[in-house]
């Protein structure tokens, strides 16, 4: 049976928005063990499905398309992100320390 991942991508390191997104990804995983290519030395595999990355606008629409192929799929979810929202005076606010004789 072949097994795939869906999953969000998180945003990338070397962008500033979120654009890419909103798309949900299905990768297949590999059955195949990875060895040392002989020549360069480089990681080969014999299983070319690992090359494989669909994009889908919905997760439904991933799901659906991993089962009407039968595959067995597991979704990975991605933490929700939660801004805390700011005041740019709060940088100059003093805050005295706390006494620690008067308590």
């Amino acid at each position: 049976m072949i097994k795939a991942r869906i999953y969000n991508p998180s945003k990338n390191a070397m962008q500033s928005g979120r654009a890419k997104t909103k798309e949900w990804i299905l990768e297949y995983e590999s059955n195949a063990d990875r060895s040392p290519e002989p020549l360069m030395g480089w990681s080969q595999g014999k299983d070319t499905m690992t090359q494989v990355r669909l994009k889908f606008r919905t997760l439904e629409q991933a799901e659906r398309y991993a089962e009407e192929k039968g595959l067995y799929y597991q979704v990975l979810t991605q933490h929700e992100r939660k801004p805390k929202p700011r005041n740019y005076g709060d940088n100059f606010k003093y805050i005295p320390p706390e006494d620690s004789e008067s308590a």
